[in-house]
């Protein structure tokens, strides 16, 4: 399953690689207007948050080329490829909904459009079963999971085996008194 899972991930990652390029080379100006939809709403967030931030769309757009450069990059090679899926699907959402708004469209261009739409969201699917991928090993929430089962068996185990000790010691004295009950009784017995 790794060779497959090895050339899944480098299939997926590569448009986001290529593309990356690209917009860092050069930008675009639709690919500018398109950002804006998106950026005016959010722009005053950022400023916001921290005024140092970038809020204008071309710097916004060639810092999601390059997270998406290096993120593709991570996922093809195989380094951190959970978060590198996720980043990547994070950032396809506001791309997706900026870049192809097929439902804004007249009539003539909202069949392009929305098999565009309908690629990105088949994407947005392999990368989100991507960022939950553990390659066949238990996830995090499992191994929790089983190792406080573990521990609470092992701990009724200790719990049961000192039960079982303390009554042992118990019948074990009891058993010693009792001998020393009839040792006793037995001098007391004997002349002399």
């Amino acid at each position: 399953m790794k060779p497959v899972r090895t050339a899944a991930r480098a299939m997926l990652a590569s448009i986001f690689v290529i593309s990356g390029i690209r917009v860092l080379i050069n930008p675009g100006e639709s690919r500018i207007q398109a950002a804006r939809r998106v950026t005016d709403r959010f722009a005053p967030l950022l400023e916001k948050a921290d005024p140092r931030l970038p809020t204008d769309p071309a710097t916004l757009v060639r810092l999601k080329a390059g997270s998406d450069l290096i993120a593709g990059l991570a996922l093809a090679t195989g380094h951190l490829t959970r978060p590198a899926a996720a980043v990547l699907a994070a950032g396809l959402v506001p791309t997706t909904l900026a870049g192809h708004p097929f439902w804004t469209m007249a009539k003539e261009e909202r069949a392009s459009e929305q098999i565009h739409f309908l690629k990105n969201l088949g994407l947005l699917g392999g990368l989100l079963l991507a960022a939950v991928d553990t390659e066949g090993q238990p996830g995090l929430r499992y191994r929790t999971t089983h190792a406080v089962d573990r521990g609470q068996r092992s701990l009724s185990h200790a719990v049961g085996r000192s039960q079982r000790e303390v009554r042992r010691a118990v019948r074990t004295a009891k058993r010693e008194a009792k001998i020393a009950a009839l040792s006793a009784s037995a001098a007391r017995r004997l002349p002399g």
